[in-house]
This record gives C-alpha cells, sequence and structure tokens, in this order.
C-alpha cells in the first residue's frame, strides 16, 4: 500500500479543530497494488463533511473498474468528502471534484483531503440548475454522484446539470449510488423527461466484499445512466 504514514496523518488531525477525525479507506491488496485513501471527517459538520455509506459503496466501484477509469476525464458530483473521486484519481483519472458554490468549508476540505493524499484534482463549486461559466469547461467522460438522490427538492436540478454534462460529452456517463427512498417514481419521471435511461442497475451487495458489506445498513443501489439515443 501507499500513501502518506500514520505519524503524518495523526500531526495533521492534532492540527483540526475538535471532533474532527481522518478516517482510512483500503481498496485491493499489495498484489493488486493497491491503496489507502485518508480523508477528513468533521462531525460536528454539515452532511458534506463526513464519509457516507454510499460514497463507499460508489468508491469500491471505482476501484473494482479501475480499467475503465485509468486515463478517463472524472467528475465528482456533490462530493462533499469526495472518496469516489479520490479513488478514481489514484487510479489514473483527471478528475475534478465539485460540491454547491456556496458551501466554503466543504470545497475547503475537499483540497485540504487532496493534500493529504498527494493528489492533484481540481476543485470547483458547481450549484445544481446554475450555468455558471466554469461549467462551461467541463466535458467529462464519466460523471460521478453518491447518495445525491437524497432530498427530492433537488432532483429537477441536479438531472438538469448532469442531463448538460452528459450532453457536452457523446458516449459519456452518470454512475450513482443511492438509498432506494420514497423519491423513485420522481427519478423515473425525471429520466424521461431529461430523456435519460438506465444501462445497468446493481445492488451494492452484489458487489462489495464482505469486510465491507456488513457496515452497511439499508438498500443501497447503483445504476448507470447515459442519454437516450435520438430518434430517426
Amino acid at each position: 500500500m501507499d500513501g502518506r504514514s500514520n505519524d503524518e496523518e495523526e500531526e495533521d488531525a492534532r492540527r483540526m479543530p475538535r471532533m474532527t477525525k481522518i478516517s482510512r479507506h483500503t481498496f485491493g491488496s499489495t498484489s493488486e497494488r493497491g491503496f489507502s485513501i485518508s480523508v477528513v471527517e468533521n462531525m460536528e459538520e454539515e452532511y458534506g463533511m463526513f464519509v457516507w455509506p454510499c460514497s463507499v459503496v460508489l468508491a469500491e466501484y471505482v476501484w473494482l473498474h479501475r480499467s475503465r477509469f485509468s486515463g478517463a476525464s472524472v467528475l465528482e458530483v456533490g462530493a462533499g468528502t469526495c472518496l469516489p473521486g479520490l479513488v478514481a484519481a489514484k487510479l489514473g483519472s483527471e478528475v475534478t471534484l465539485t460540491d454547491n458554490s456556496t458551501r466554503l468549508q466543504v470545497l475547503e476540505n475537499m483540497r485540504r483531503v487532496c493534500d493529504i493524499n498527494q493528489l492533484n484534482c481540481k476543485v470547483m463549486g458547481l450549484t445544481w440548475g446554475e450555468w455558471d461559466e466554469p461549467m462551461f469547461s467541463l466535458k467529462p467522460n464519466i460523471i460521478l454522484g453518491a447518495d445525491v438522490l437524497y432530498d427530492t427538492k433537488d432532483f429537477g436540478d441536479l438531472f438538469a446539470t448532469v442531463t448538460f454534462l452528459l450532453e457536452r460529452s457523446p458516449g459519456s456517463i452518470f454512475i450513482t449510488t443511492y438509498h432506494n427512498r420514497s423519491g423513485h417514481h420522481l427519478v423515473e419521471y425525471l429520466m424521461v423527461k431529461w430523456r435519460l435511461k438506465c444501462t445497468k442497475l446493481l445492488d451494492a451487495f452484489s458487489f462489495m466484499p464482505s469486510c465491507k458489506a456488513t457496515s452497511l445498513s439499508g438498500n443501497i443501489q447503483l445504476a448507470e445512466i447515459m442519454l437516450e439515443e435520438p430518434s430517426h
């Protein structure tokens, strides 16, 4: 495994505010050229400052499909502690990490986590449903989103933003993990509205290693979503 030493991480933790910790997430084994990712979490802050189960699941999926991410252009939306995006960067992706433009503390934490893991990711504010100038420079092959289907009031803006990004890069895909909650019918409606199709739907327990699956709760699913082919 590569990465920083425990002594270096402990020194970083001592400099951080109360209730802040560094969690470590391991992917693969030494024989598989595995690695660990260190994430700064703050349990007193808003939900964007700690690692949710959907993020762990999506990060593991990225690792399992690592050949797909080597050299890819990856954008993580609603990234928070950005574990999936960091794994993609470790695998050789060119990664842009985004979260709501108003959540300055979350964006700063992303930069800190990139520094701790010695990863060169771009960090930018991206508010769903708003068309700021930096959005027009983005052409990702793969869009990642962990637990972004959380609050139904945000679903419309999320799908509008994802569709815009998919249209800018033909053949691109949106990979998201989510708890199967009551907003399922709204998701189906919005996918039809924005001409999106689900090309793969998996239960998290079908691919998670048993050592990680035991810590999961609820019905977590993973979906791969693309634009519908235009009809002729």
